[in-house]
């Protein structure tokens, strides 16, 4: 509204001075944060890795693991460098781990990133953000691991490790004979339910024997009879490291749903494994076991979160509990040398959480809430009867912190701060004189606070976040939703060189030290960037010699370029440094300089508050980042005094008078104008130099962005207010009233209130000008304005010829920029639905009445083909005379036409039968699309369908045996050639060989047989030599295929129910067939060996009444292709996803007893096994591949892909427009994601 009303552009003060503040960067642009006091780095969460966080992490404190993988060279492992290189042999995910590992011992920084890692995974986004089960990665990262390092010294590492032997025994009670069989693990599974804990569960599984008696009696191999027998199991190798899997997720048979055991489930630190041992006879100590890594499950089984309890068995952390920091901090800060016991200061402790923070002050809310999570009770239970509520206490201790502006956020002054230093700040990874000797430098390291047993330290690593934990906070894991889920424990032999005690770079490789070095180089190089950048704010000064002062604000009197001067400074300088710094730009100054915050306000710039106290910091004043500065003499600009401060501040009112003519007679047309005043001004002053003569002023009661409805009229005791006192604002409208208007006002409840209509404007654009722009005007209206009215004022405005108005009309314009319908001249705004705002065009052509209707239409059912048309026809004209008038004006003739409406996805939809009915009794509305479709409709109870002709060139010939085709011949029987005359080529579906054969009118009663003998009589069928209908078979169309199969020619086409719109194709059979309830139409067709393609298919018809499972199927095929059962392969092909999926012949290995258990039928996922399905063979004997893909499959998929691939960019794009509300509400809907089965993809390099 107020755009044009001064003629200066602010643009260049401020992007935007609403939202002054810190400069927003994007993070990604941030250096990570360096590490904390715990000199240990966490693990980036890529959006569901924390599972994959906590198992890497325990493998990075398994030294002798970290240690042997560092081991491998690069002549052995091969180099990143080289990865993309084709014929280069590159062991991809070892090296990643190695260079993660080396990240998380060296790099200073909170938390590394697995991006890396993954991808060498073969995992994409959606892997990354789908979570799975620790207990299944541990397996499959241990089988990646074992497969990337065949043909190293390596490649035994898992199993050296890990690998562990169980002996399961069977002793016989009569002959003593002992069968025993041996089982490999990496990791042992031990049930939850109903065990105490894991001492319990390892003597059920390895002392306790199940004993067969009774009626359950075990065959001797050596008794050959059935004997009473005992069953037992032992461990006959123990691993170095021992990994235990516990069974906490069960599923509810009553239920039908997994839970979660969340019942108490204990583990020790240390066990003893010889009872659970065949061999006892050693030592203790070659069984003494001590825990070291717990990984913890948090949720329930359809989701949650993992992270790791960890001993640090090298000492690489720094370890220090609350008690002990707090303590730490305060004798930093006092300077106090003696051994001073810990108290619960609230001084310290309060120091010690903002110490932490790497913001420079933070909300007391925010720390009250710190304090909660640091201490586990709250400020109000401990302190405050004795020291008063926290932010009193805050403000009692100047001397220590230092409160913001607004005293809502406090920090610590700088001379308090107390930050722990990494042990990578300043140091270097190798000591400058030893280039190649890796040392680890004491004296660089902070102090440690450790108890008397070394590498006893537990820390808890959740993701990016590491924090020290006691020993007994393990036992908090026995049980809960949050508990302990696998366990890993370590020999109690293995012992670490003293050298790799708290020596992170023992053992690492020196490429990988030197990349380290590098990357800590330029991680303090970019920091110490980013602090600068971080503090820096960008002022904009505004220079008085360049303004001058009028209408109430301050306006530039040159170009934006030479009144304004940008400035670049840090916020922890003082306000005497800014000063001087302005003192240094602008030599020529003379006299005193005052500062001031100035704003930009419709009216101009205005100042605010004056700068004072040049020992104050930019940031302690409350300057912040694009803040405007204007440089004067602090009393005037350009000669005139100039009033400063939030009382003066300039308001643009918008003023309404009515017109002097009232046109129409059934709303009223106002002018309107822009004035500024001060907020300050009396009413009484805006008055008089509003209505000089006298006059009534009202106010719209709902503000400048609502729609306006009521007006409030300002009384005589009101006009000793100031316009900021009775709420005037920035576009807020006033009504002026002369005294031969006030008419219009009414005196209602003793107050005066105006009943005038809601005043606002429309937009009119001109469509009537072949212009290269078309103009565009705003007509004041109410919403009883008559649409002549806006159209007669529109022609003026635009200064158009008179004529026009007998000519033209107006019509809305929708919001992708399509003319709707014309508006009814004798409407009202109201009664036309517009909305206030709303954009109309100016159109030749004469409005509907309001008894007509204006209706769209399209000649055929192709929409981006055919043009749209419009008309006007009478509401009570029938069906049959608005057909007849759509067909004059799109230049069509005869009557095999009919109409159609558009359905919801924009296709013709229900036809308009009833050609004697009118529009308005059939609810057509007044801008409806409907569509003149070809054709006559069928009679009431009759079907018009669509033949198509069923060209089934692979169909083997009757009689010919399937034999042939085993021994690799084939006779193909010729291609039927239909193409009826006429026909166009979108009417013939190639890959499926369907051509369209004609339609044709038939009863609903009529039987399929019927339907059969119909179709014969059309031209292409004529061509061919039909003997009977029996040998013929119908199919529905789906998706343009074959889809159900129409069995019995008996049966009438309604109990089909085919529906209205359904297509029927014809296949030609070389005999008669009549095919049961229970008999299933497959296609065979045999693979052509050492090609990747198939013979012809042939019909193979399958009685499924007694089973359909995939044993008989293959029993089936077996026979039709005279071959033995076990020398074939066969697979169902998913012509729509261009894949095979194999029919398992799994039902050949198992036992008689489960055979007897009903197996899963085909026809039930994963198969849906139905008629018409083709069904691909390999024949073994001359075949041993057992891929089923064709050439076409793969041209196909790949065109999938593409395709899936511009649908996925249409998507993304369109929800980058959609409104951020519907955003949210999406947010707050939680799906439970599918399961996917893990994998990572691994070379071969054998």
């Amino acid at each position: 509204m107020f755009g044009n009303l001064f003629e200066e552009d602010f643009s260049f003060i401020s992007n935007n001075h609403r939202e002054k503040g810190k400069k927003s960067k994007p993070r990604d642009s941030e250096p990570p944060a360096p590490r904390d006091f715990t000199n240990l780095s966490g693990i980036k969460n890529q959006g569901g890795t924390c599972y994959l966080n906590s198992l890497l992490q325990t493998l990075l404190f398994t030294p002798e693991f970290r240690e042997a993988l560092f081991s491998l060279g690069p002549e052995e492992l091969g180099s990143l460098d080289n990865s993309s290189k084709p014929d280069a042999k590159v062991r991809i995910i070892p090296l990643q781990l190695q260079r993660l590992f080396a990240q998380l011992l060296l790099l200073d920084q909170q938390a590394a990133s697995t991006t890396d890692l993954t991808e060498s995974f073969g995992w994409n986004s959606h892997e990354e953000m789908r979570q799975h089960d620790v207990q299944e990665l541990n397996r499959i990262l241990f089988s990646a691991l074992e497969s990337s390092l065949v043909g190293t010294s390596g490649h035994d590492l898992i199993n050296r490790l890990y690998h562990g032997i169980v002996v399961n025994q069977i002793v016989c009670k009569e002959c003593k004979n002992i069968s025993e069989r041996q089982e490999d693990f990496l990791d042992l599974t031990v049930a939850v339910k109903g065990v105490a804990g894991l001492e319990e569960a390892l003597w059920n599984m390895y002392v306790e024997e199940e004993y067969f008696e009774n009626e359950n009696l075990y065959r001797c191999g050596a008794c050959d009879k059935l004997v009473e027998a005992s069953k037992s199991a032992k461990l006959r190798k123990l691993p170095p490291f021992l990994t235990i899997s516990l069974l906490r997720f069960n599923f509810d048979f009553k239920k039908c749903e997994r839970y979660k055991e969340t019942s108490c489930y204990t583990f020790p630190i240390q066990i003893n494994l010889r009872p659970f041992c065949e061999q006892t006879e050693m030592d203790d100590s070659e069984y003494m076991y001590e825990l070291f890594s717990v990984i913890i499950h948090k949720g329930g089984c359809y989701g949650g979160h993992y992270h790791v309890y960890i001993r640090d068995v090298d000492e690489l952390g720094n370890w220090q509990l609350k008690e002990e920091e707090d303590e730490l901090i305060e004798d930093e800060a006092l300077g106090d040398t003696e051994n001073s016991k810990v108290v619960e200061n609230p001084l310290v402790v309060l120091k010690g959480i903002l110490s932490e923070e790497e913001a420079k002050q933070i909300p007391v809310d925010q720390l009250g809430q710190k304090l909660l999570e640091k201490k586990g009770v709250s400020w109000n239970k401990k302190y405050r009867k004795e020291y008063g509520a926290l932010r009193k206490y805050l403000q009692n201790h100047p001397h220590i912190f230092q409160f913001s502006p607004d005293e809502n956020k406090v920090g610590l002054k700088e001379k308090q701060k107390l930050p722990f230093k990494s042990a990578f700040q300043g140091q270097d990874l190798q000591s400058p004189s030893q280039k190649n000797d890796v040392q680890w430098n004491s004296e660089k390291n902070p102090t440690r606070l450790r108890d008397s047993s070394a590498g006893s330290h537990w820390f808890d690593l959740n993701d990016s976040k590491v924090q020290p934990i006691k020993e007994k906070d393990v036992q908090n894991q026995f049980q809960g939703k949050e508990s302990a889920y696998m366990l890993f424990y370590r020999k109690s032999q293995l012992k670490r060189p003293p050298e790799a005690r708290g020596n992170p770079r023992y053992q690492i490789p020196e490429h990988l030290l030197n990349e380290m070095n590098a990357a800590n180089t330029e991680l303090q190089k970019k920091r110490a960037e980013c602090d600068s950048a971080n503090n820096g704010i960008d002022l904009h000064l505004h220079l008085s010699s360049c303004y001058k002062f009028h209408n109430g604000a301050l306006h530039p009197s040159l170009t934006w370029k030479e009144s304004v001067v940008d400035l670049t400074i840090d916020r922890r300088k003082t306000l005497g440094d800014l000063r001087q710094s302005v003192f240094q730009m602008l030599e020529s100054w003379e006299g005193d300089m005052i500062l001031s915050i100035a704003k930009p306000l419709p009216a101009g710039l205005h100042l605010y508050q004056i700068l004072d106290g040049d020992e104050l910091t930019l940031d302690g004043i409350g300057l912040a980042d694009g803040a405007d500065v204007f440089v004067w003499n602090g009393k005037e600009v350009g000669g005139t005094k100039v009033m400063t401060g939030p009382d003066h501040a300039p308001v643009v009112v918008n003023v309404l008078r009515l017109a002097e003519y009232n046109e129409g007679g059934r709303g009223q047309h106002f002018t309107e104008s822009q004035h500024v005043f001060s907020c300050s001004t009396k009413l009484g002053d805006l008055r008089k130099a509003l209505a000089p003569l006298g006059g009534i002023i009202l106010k719209n009661g709902s503000g400048p962005d609502k729609e306006a409805k009521n007006w409030e009229v300002f009384l005589e005791e009101d006009m000793k207010e100031t316009v900021k006192s009775v709420g005037l604002t920035d576009g807020c409208s006033v009504l002026i009233l002369d005294s031969h208007d006030q008419s219009f006002v009414n005196v209602s409840s003793g107050n005066l209130t105006a009943f005038t209509y809601d005043i606002s404007w429309l937009q009119v654009k001109n469509y009537c000008r072949t212009e290269e722009e078309e103009k565009h005007v705003k007509i004041t209206a109410t919403i009883e304005t008559v649409m002549s009215d806006i159209k007669m004022k529109a022609i003026q405005e635009l200064q158009l010829e008179e004529e026009l108005a007998n000519n033209s009309c107006l019509r809305p314009i929708g919001g992708n920029g399509k003319l709707l319908s014309p508006v009814p001249e004798d409407y009202t705004v109201k009664e036309a639905e517009l909305k206030m705002g709303s954009l109309l065009g100016l159109c030749h052509g004469k409005a509907p009445t309001s008894t007509q209707l204006f209706l769209y239409f399209i000649v055929g059912s192709d929409q981006n083909g055919n043009p749209e048309m419009e008309i006007v026809v009478e509401e009570t004209a029938s069906v049959k005379e608005c057909l007849n008038l759509m067909l004059e004006k799109s230049g069509l003739s005869g009557d095999n036409w009919h109409l159609r409406r558009i359905d919801w996805c924009y296709e013709a939809g229900e036809a308009l039968s009833q050609e004697n009915a009118t529009l308005k009794e059939l609810n057509v509305c007044r801008g409806d699309t409907l569509v003149i479709a070809e054709g006559k409709l069928p009679p009431k109870g009759f079907l018009k369908i669509p033949i198509w002709w069923f060209k089934s060139s692979s169909c083997k010939k009757h009689g010919e045996n399937a034999q042939e085709q085993v021994n690799g011949v084939t006779c193909k029987m010729d291609a039927l050639q239909v193409s009826p005359a006429g026909d166009s080529p979108e009417y013939t579906h190639r890959d499926m060989d369907l051509c369209y054969a004609g339609s044709i009118e038939i009863a609903g009663e009529a039987s399929l047989e019927e339907l059969k003998m119909q179709a014969m009589t059309l031209p292409c069928f004529q061509e061919q030599i039909v003997p009977l209908p029996s040998f013929l078979r119908a199919w529905t169309v789906d998706s343009k295929r074959p889809g159900k199969l129409l069995r019995n020619n008996k049966q009438q086409l309604n109990d089909y129910k085919l529906g209205a719109r359904v297509e029927i194709c014809i296949e030609p059979l070389q005999k008669e067939e009549n095919l049961g309830p229970h008999e299933l139409l497959l296609r065979v067709q045999m693979g052509i060996p050492g090609e990747r393609d198939y013979y012809d298919s042939t019909d193979l018809v399958w009685d499924i009444s007694k089973e359909c499972t995939a044993w008989a199927l293959r029993q089936r095929v077996a026979s039709h292709y005279f071959l033995p059962i076990d020398k074939i392969e066969i697979a169902k092909y998913f012509a729509e996803k261009y894949e095979w999926l194999p029919i398992s012949s799994w039902t050949q290995q198992i036992s008689k007893r489960k055979r007897k258990k009903k197996q899963e039928s085909l026809q039930s996922a994963p198969y849906h096994l139905k008629d018409g399905d083709i069904i691909g063979v390999k024949n073994l004997l001359l075949d041993d591949t057992k891929d089923f893909s064709t050439v076409r499959d793969d041209v196909g998929k790949e065109k999938q892909r593409q395709l899936a691939l511009e649908k996925k960019k249409s998507s993304q794009q369109a929800e980058r427009l959609q409104d951020h509300v519907f955003s949210e509400e999406k947010l707050n809907i939680k799906h439970r994601k599918p399961e996917v089965a893990l994998s990572i993809n691994v070379g071969v390099f054998r």
